[in-house]
């Protein structure tokens, strides 16, 4: 058997070290131009703090100085490393984010930052006017439009008989081109007969006042929260099961019922702001 000498060039590149760098942080985090810096920070024992709430404060360091909504976190193992805890306490403190909608978890891709929700005061505003109110652009989708009859809760809104048709409207409605909620929604006949003949993916409540003369005076909503279906999480761009917010408006425009809609906005795109008084 004849053997060769070994390629220097080969034997050096061998006993390198590996760029931890490289294959660490730059992997974990491929939504940031610029390779990701975990805090320096040790973890201790016998403090009134817990370790998986000094982990929180790191991450939301981490959210608040290195990363932006839509950036991916470092993964488990990665925090377990760095931080020599163990993988229920990164999964308690990652849970305490993702509960407070700092963090959101995606099934099968990972935690990311999530984005700040737009709050709202509780108001009878339009969709397209909330969000002319911040600079971002409305859009709408039509998943669904119809002159039919509703279920028996709508007639009794709007004082009609079974049978009685009336305009049905479902729609995605977007802000900067990204889905924030599905409005399904009925619109009273009696009030605005025609009102699929005109551009329903705009604000439908200034197609009532401009061509109708119905002006939305007062609302009562029921709010509440539900988990998304595999249909609606589809459309919402959110994992099956993930928590929404309901939200039911039964509209009036004077002593006239005219609209009635339920909508499912997510919850890491839209809040509510109630001001109580004594």
């Amino acid at each position: 058997m004849v053997r060769t000498a070994p390629d220097p060039a080969m034997v050096q590149r061998s006993h390198q070290k590996p760029s931890l760098v490289m294959t660490t942080h730059s992997m974990l985090i491929p939504m940031v131009d610029t390779l990701l810096e975990l805090p320096a920070r040790t973890l201790t024992d016998g403090t009134s703090t817990p370790k998986h709430q000094q982990l929180r404060e790191i991450l939301e360091e981490l959210c608040r100085t290195q990363l932006k909504p839509g950036d991916m976190l470092p993964g488990e193992r990665a925090l377990e490393e760095q931080y020599g805890v163990s993988r229920i306490t990164v999964r308690r403190a990652i849970g305490d984010l993702v509960a407070t909608g700092q963090l959101r978890r995606s099934r099968g891709k990972g935690t990311f930052v999530a984005q700040a929700p737009m709050i709202t005061r509780l108001q009878l505003a339009s969709f397209s006017d909330e969000m002319a109110a911040r600079k971002i652009e409305a859009s709408s989708k039509i998943l669904a439009s119809s002159w039919s009859s509703p279920s028996a809760v709508v007639h009794e809104f709007f004082g009609t008989e079974q049978g009685t048709p009336h305009t049905h409207l479902v729609r995605v409605r977007l802000g900067g081109g990204k889905p924030f909620c599905i409005n399904d929604a009925w619109y009273n006949s009696a009030i605005a007969p025609d009102l699929l003949e005109n551009d329903v993916y705009k604000s439908v409540y200034s197609i009532l006042e401009q061509n109708y003369g119905a002006s939305i005076t007062g609302a009562e909503q029921i709010t509440t929260a539900v988990a998304a279906t595999p249909e609606t999480a589809r459309i919402l761009g959110v994992d099956v099961g993930e928590p929404l917010l309901k939200v039911e408006r039964h509209a009036h425009a004077g002593e006239n019922p005219i609209e009635w809609c339920s909508s499912l906005y997510r919850t890491d795109r839209f809040a509510l702001r109630t001001f109580i008084t004594k």
